[in-house]
């Protein structure tokens, strides 16, 4: 195949939805300024857009994925991993060396863990060789070498640390395809978003307009700020086109 797609052991094709054609950004605008001018906004502000401009109600992963550090953000584009519980082992190791190769840059890796409590999937290793392809964070349930991930700086977003490592006990089954995240289908190349209050999907083809409609609604709510801090009445506040 060409550059833009390669087929793997375990009969995925890495190619789009990741990228526009050339391996350009799928935006308007350049992956670098919608990591930028996202990493701006919260994602609070951002659900509502999704909610009342865009009527869904299903946006936002499972409350239990929390930043390791409150200060931590992410955003970028989805690389899905789908894995569970599992004593099997064998290729488990030449797959998940496949998976951090077909990483690409400015991805955020989600995965579904299948309810997993008890492994850690990711450590210092695979966020090293995350970081070295250009993987701007992780989303999954259990992390170990906890220190050294936050002495490497990668945002990561958690459900529990764990020191016991995945072999053996849990494994991959497939990577860039649909994943269910609670009750969000997240898409290979959707644009992940996280910060303290959790972690939202946005659907590619929206996550541009959605950006637009969430800087203006902050604008909106810096007027809003002014309204409350001179002191205005809260339902004066709402009669000048506030709400709270």
């Amino acid at each position: 195949m060409n550059n833009n797609g390669r087929h793997t052991s375990n009969g995925t094709v890495a190619t789009a939805p990741l990228l526009g054609a050339g391996g350009l950004s799928p935006f308007p605008i350049s992956i670098a300024e919608m990591r930028e001018r996202y990493l701006r906004l919260y994602t609070g502000a951002v659900n509502d857009v999704l909610r009342f401009n865009y009527q869904m109600h299903a946006s936002s992963l499972p409350a239990c994925y929390a930043p390791l550090r409150e200060n931590m953000k992410l955003a970028g584009l989805a690389f899905t991993v789908k894995g569970g519980p599992d004593i099997t082992t064998e290729g488990e190791f030449e797959m998940r060396a496949e998976m951090l190769e077909t990483l690409y840059e400015d991805s955020i890796v989600v995965w579904d863990c299948t309810g997993d409590t008890v492994t850690s999937q990711w450590g210092e290793v695979m966020t090293m060789a995350a970081q070295k392809i250009g993987c701007r964070g992780a989303v999954i349930n259990g992390i170990r070498d906890t220190q050294a991930i936050l002495d490497l700086g990668f945002p990561v977003f958690h459900q529990f640390k764990s020191n016991t490592g995945m072999l053996g006990r849990f494994r991959m089954y497939h990577y860039l395809k649909p994943i269910l995240m609670g009750e969000v289908i997240v898409n290979p190349g959707d644009w992940v978003f996280g910060d303290i209050d959790g972690v939202i999907s946005i659907p590619q083809n929206i996550a541009y307009d959605v950006l637009l409609a969430t800087e203006k609604l902050m604008f909106k709510e810096d007027e809003i700020r002014e309204m409350v801090e001179s002191g205005m009445k809260p339902t004066d506040v709402v009669k000048n086109g506030g709400y709270f």
